[in-house]
């Protein structure tokens, strides 16, 4: 029976060596953790956002980079066959808000447990504790060396991961590998991860969370990137939440290029709107200092921010506030200015933007252009998604695609 070794026990790597076995070839996984599916058991905060309900343009309009490369794997294995595999393996799903789906039971345990069901299931050998040291192309025949072990296979899957949370043993291996066979890597950069700003401020606001609020990225003072309305959080040095990783992952975003965060605290309203509620309000408490008219408009924490930034003071009576003062006060709620320095790093970075170049990978069967029988598969590739699913589905799309093609070669 022909061999194949799929390097990396991750959800690319698990389902592309269960599929692999399932099409006839004799499957060994070697993962260096003591345990596969490290990384996949917590993402989504352990709840493990699996696809999303959606169809393969809606699949394609949320990747980022490379969109077009995934076309084969997407039609090849779609969210819905996504759904229907971990159906048939005994994880019972459910679609929440934005289409996307999770385990009933919240446990992204599940998720690896189904896939390390399937892979014994078609009789995939598994190794873990098992560090691939080299990786050698000889006489049509790789050679995969590892600490205790060497392997001589017809066909090598490379399923590493990037670098994103290294702690899980995502430190770039699939990188030096495709390299050592001429392979590019194109420039890497963490992606769906906190931001950092310049306002000292931010750290009182550390853990507030804000929802249905916008925020308007913008680059050389003018140029916006990218708008989106939902949910964010404050962290120590910065913000965090939905918009925001959507924010970092924008291919636009350059932090040479002063980039400004916006953030609407009030985006159902126009500014006009309101004007009206906040004199409305105003009204109301015409009698009360500045500081004790607001606690109907924003969140207690961020009063004291708010009345810092708008420059009237605390016990400035409310009838007393001048028109243009208000109007500065609105401009304030609705564009709260923030300055952008960096981001949290890989060690928060759910995904890496960036990867082995895939000009150099045939799409069509995920096999190297360069070398006959390596094939690629998952976040080692210079392909990335927005939140909500899109980015395992990836995972699981060249995850299934690698293993069939990978088969049907040897």
């Amino acid at each position: 029976m022909s061999r194949v070794v799929v390097i990396g026990a991750g959800p690319s790597g698990m389902m592309a060596a269960g599929t692999a076995a399932s099409f006839g070839a004799n499957v060994t996984i070697l993962e260096k953790n003591e345990k596969p599916g490290r990384k996949l058991n917590i993402t989504g905060k352990g709840r493990c956002n699996v696809t999303n309900n959606t169809d393969i343009q809606g699949l394609l309009k949320n990747v980022l980079s490379n969109p077009r490369f995934l076309n084969s794997a997407f039609y090849t294995f779609d969210s819905y066959l996504t759904m229907d595999f971990f159906e048939t393996h005994g994880v019972e799903l459910k679609t929440e808000r934005g289409s996307r789906v999770f385990p009933v039971s919240e446990k992204a345990s599940d998720i690896t447990n189904a896939l390390v069901k399937y892979m014994n299931e078609m009789g995939v050998k598994t190794k873990y504790k098992t560090n691939v040291i080299s990786l050698r192309h000889e006489n049509n025949i790789f050679i995969v060396n590892t600490i205790d072990e060497t392997y001589e296979v017809d066909a090598v899957i490379i399923a590493t991961g990037g670098l994103s949370y290294p702690g899980t043993g995502s430190t770039g291996d699939g990188y030096k590998f495709a390299k050592s066979f001429g392979h590019e890597i194109t420039k890497t950069s963490p992606s769906l991860v906190a931001l950092n700003v310049e306002e000292s401020f931010v750290s009182e606001l550390e853990g507030l969370s804000l929802k249905n609020v916008g925020c308007k990225t913008v680059i050389n003072d003018y140029n916006t990137i990218y708008e989106e309305t939902g949910e964010m959080m404050f962290t120590a040095t910065g913000v965090t939440g939905p918009i925001i990783l959507k924010t970092s992952a924008t291919n636009k975003l350059d932090f040479t290029k002063n980039p400004k965060l916006y953030i609407d605290l009030k985006p159902a309203l126009s500014f006009q709107q309101l004007d009206k509620r906040v004199l409305r309000d105003f009204d109301e408490h015409k009698n009360k200092n500045f500081a004790n008219s607001l606690d109907g408009l924003l969140p207690q924490r961020m009063i004291e921010i708010i009345i810092r930034l708008s420059n009237i003071s605390h016990d400035r009576k409310v009838n007393a506030i001048t028109k243009e003062e208000r109007h500065n006060f609105v401009n304030l709620l609705k564009s709260l200015p923030f300055t952008l320095t960096g981001n949290a790093g890989y060690k928060e970075a759910v995904v890496t933007k960036g990867g082995i170049n895939v000009s150099e990978v045939n799409p069509k069967n995920l096999m190297s252009k360069k070398v006959p029988g390596l094939f690629f598969a998952g976040e080692v590739l210079d392909v990335d998604a927005l939140t909500g699913g899109y980015n395992l589905q990836i995972a699981f799309s060249t995850g299934f695609l690698a293993g069939e093609s990978s088969a049907k070669y040897v």
